[in-house]
């Protein structure tokens, strides 16, 4: 199928996009690699494209003191390559697995997190982060924080008079380790089940452990679970029980022809129970070599 007929804009300001989404039936084109496909199978119709690479402010990617900010037409490549991403070491383990290169040599970041697929990676990660996603609207800029911009499958805090302008992920610190890992058929693939972790360690022990859980349900699931952490420490047995029992609490997406509810919380169990122990691990090194 061909899309359905829409107008086409490209504002060089965020004020005049606002104003082309004013109607709210238009939508935001940045790296078209969600959107293309879904006007192309009619399951979108838009009235009118704005595109908004020709904004400057939004193809920024700028560390600011404690935050890194990445523009709404930035490319995940872009990130993916940028030395001062590096300070944020969970987006480098995550963006490997989102689509392939040539998909994140076009998509955008904002974008991935703007589609709010429940299978995506980079939600996740600005929900176990604590993420700040910044939108542009009719009564101006406000700032949302990652762990309540999903609301559900595909569906945001975004209006559809809004733009995504950026978002912004605050740096790892000495004493910061991260752990990221999904499963799924195909490198590509959008994931049976994954999972984001942190781990903040003072003086060797753990001080704040969170993690977001992905394709697990219809949205990013965030949780503390420094009590666990604390609970079990090192013990690899003691930690692999206490995941399974968060699986069962946390996965509650029906099966289907990939896999059941329960191969998913088994799953999510495994990868959960490996990526803290990992961020642990990794946290206790960047204490000592700070």
């Amino acid at each position: 199928m061909k899309p359905a007929p829409f107008a086409y804009v490209r504002p060089a300001a965020v004020a005049d996009a606002v104003a082309e989404l004013a109607d709210g039936h238009g939508k935001v084109l940045a790296g078209g690699q969600s959107l293309v496909p879904v006007l192309a199978m009619r399951l979108g119709r838009p009235a009118t494209l704005v595109d908004i690479t020709a904004i400057e402010e939004l193809q920024q990617l700028r560390r600011t003191g404690d935050r890194l900010r990445v523009g709404a037409a930035v490319r995940q490549r872009g990130v993916e390559r940028a030395a001062d991403a590096a300070a944020v070491p969970l987006l480098g383990m995550a963006l490997p697995f989102v689509g392939h290169r040539e998909l994140r040599s076009r998509g955008t970041v904002c974008g991935s997190l703007a589609h709010a697929d429940p299978a995506a990676e980079l939600p996740a990660v600005a929900c176990c982060l604590g993420a700040r996603i910044e939108l542009a609207g009719p009564s101006g800029r406000r700032t949302v924080d990652a762990r309540g911009f999903c609301v559900s499958a595909m569906t945001t805090a975004a209006g559809a008079e809004d733009v995504v302008t950026a978002v912004e992920f605050p740096v790892a610190a000495p004493g910061d380790g991260f752990g990221f890992g999904e499963i799924a058929r195909r490198h590509g693939d959008f994931a049976l089940a994954g999972v984001a972790a942190a781990v903040t360690v003072r003086e060797g022990a753990v001080d704040a452990a969170r993690l977001a859980g992905f394709g697990i349900s219809d949205r990013p699931v965030f949780r503390d679970v420094t009590a666990l952490m604390t609970a079990v420490g090192d013990d690899p047995d003691a930690l692999r029980g206490a995941t399974a029992d968060l699986a069962r609490e946390l996965v509650d997406t029906g099966g289907d022809g990939h896999g059941s509810t329960g191969y998913r919380r088994r799953l999510f169990a495994v990868l959960t129970a490996r990526e803290l122990g990992a961020a642990l691990a990794r946290a206790r090194s960047s204490e000592v070599s700070r």
